[in-house]
């Protein structure tokens, strides 16, 4: 459990599925979700920039860190919404964007969390829900470091960029409709 200024009873949930600017930006958006931050963990470097993670030398992924409210969302929620917007069968990879830092993983910061995330992982095994095995990843929570401040928000304030509007725009929007009785108002 995590406190915020704003939340005593605020806790903490961590994700790797492909690029942090894809993920921050359906995060964000989800009714009970306090904050969204792009960052690092799972590596062997200290402090290391977007530069190092990119070269696959720090063994770092790409994550999420959110802050939430469990009175107003709860961890299989987010768990759920984890497991429908990336494809957690391809191995460090999510469409284009290719390399260690892409994999999918769930850091979790309790043994709740952990068999919470192990539990959803099996179901959608057992129930075939994929073509090909999950590869996702579950391991504890290590130390989360924050991405540069040009990587927060991403989408929000570069949403012309190419990237944004070929990439990000239409996840978002598949999103949206998937999930849109979980969004803000």
């Amino acid at each position: 459990m995590t406190n915020t200024k704003n939340n005593e009873s605020a806790e903490l949930a961590t994700f790797g599925s492909g690029c942090f600017w894809c993920t921050e930006a359906i995060f964000q958006n989800l009714e009970g979700v306090e904050k969204a931050e792009s960052g690092y963990m799972g590596g062997k470097v200290k402090s290391p920039t977007y530069k190092e993670v990119c070269s696959g030398l720090t063994d770092h992924a790409e994550v999420i860190q959110v802050t939430y409210d469990p009175k107003k969302i709860s961890y299989e929620e987010l768990l759920e919404v984890f497991w429908k917007t990336h494809d957690p069968t391809t191995w460090n990879k999510q469409g284009a964007d290719e390399g260690t830092q892409y994999r999918s993983a769930i850091f979790f910061h309790n043994s709740e969390q952990k068999q919470l995330a192990e539990q959803y992982k099996n179901k959608l095994t057992e129930a075939e829900a994929f073509e090909r095995p999950i590869v996702t990843e579950i391991t504890e929570a290590s130390v989360f470091y924050k991405a540069e401040d040009y990587h927060q928000n991403y989408f929000n304030l570069n949403g012309n960029a190419p990237y944004c509007a070929y990439v990000i725009q239409p996840k978002l929007e598949k999103f949206k409709k998937v999930f849109k009785e979980k969004l803000k108002k």
